[in-house]
């Protein structure tokens, strides 16, 4: 009889365990990696998504936070995005929602304080939506061709910055945008005076002086955006500084970072 008692004991115990670990499991934080892209002729897709998406999930593990994959605009509903701390718009390019109904839950979602996390050619996507720019920071205007240049750390205790030294030499496309949000708070541009680029004086000229932001975030509509510029490459995903890079942005996204106090890139 008293190893019947010690047996539904256990089992019990084994229970209240599963139990303990399946609400930890349905409570953890999940992050929505989107990595859409309009496909056509003249279109570009960046062969990095793949290895992004590894990297991004590598964070997740090591980091305590459930990452989702998906590529089909029908996942933006307010009942789906409800479940998301943050979305990554992980190299998304041009028209990549498909009605004005998965629009608004986007802008529902970032009202509602969600955070939202743009990786390289997001400032490509929606390009005839002002709103999406907003969002963003800024609109895709044109690259150079790929290149080493120097990026100057602009914040240097932001958790997507602190790990850089104060300047260091990197080789990516040097993306310019334009119609830039006012409140952006910079975290790294890059200097102009070691681009190889005819069309510079033409645009950005002298917009932000000898530099041009490269990351940034901002508090935007009740909800949080960081992005960076960085990251054509697919061999970028697997360096550690690129990816602490990305796990500092997406932690502020998701609320478990603290925001630093907004200031605004100098013309």
């Amino acid at each position: 009889m008293r190893r019947a008692f010690l047996m539904r004991r256990h089992a019990i115990a084994t229970l209240v365990v599963l139990l303990v670990l399946s609400v930890r499991a349905a409570s953890a934080a999940t992050v929505l990696v989107y990595t859409k892209n309009q496909v056509g002729k003249g279109l570009y897709v960046h062969e990095n998504i793949p290895a992004s998406v590894e990297a991004i999930k590598k964070l997740g593990r090591e980091n305590s936070f459930a990452v989702m994959v998906s590529d089909n605009p029908a996942d933006f509903t307010d009942a789906n995005l409800k479940n998301y701390k943050a979305l990554i718009f992980d190299n998304v390019n041009n028209e990549i929602f498909d009605s004005e109904e998965q629009k608004e839950a986007l802008q529902r979602y970032i009202h509602d304080g969600g955070g939202f996390v743009g990786i390289h050619s997001a400032s490509g996507g929606m390009r005839n939506w002002p709103w999406f720019w907003s969002l963003v920071g800024g609109k895709f205007n044109r690259h150079p061709k790929l290149q080493t240049f120097t990026i100057k750390v602009k914040d240097s205790t932001d958790p997507s910055t602190a790990h850089f030294p104060a300047t260091f030499q990197w080789t990516d496309e040097f993306y310019f945008l334009d119609h830039m949000a006012p409140d952006l708070h910079i975290l790294l541009a890059g200097d102009l005076t070691t681009l190889v680029d005819p069309a510079k004086d033409k645009y950005p000229g002298k917009l932000f002086g000898d530099e041009f932001p490269l990351a940034w975030k901002h508090e935007f509509e009740g909800g949080r955006a960081w992005y960076t510029a960085l990251g054509h490459q697919k061999e970028h995903y697997s360096d550690p500084g690129f990816t602490k890079h990305l796990l500092g942005g997406i932690l502020w996204a998701m609320g478990q970072a603290p925001p630093s106090k907004a200031s605004q890139p100098k013309h």
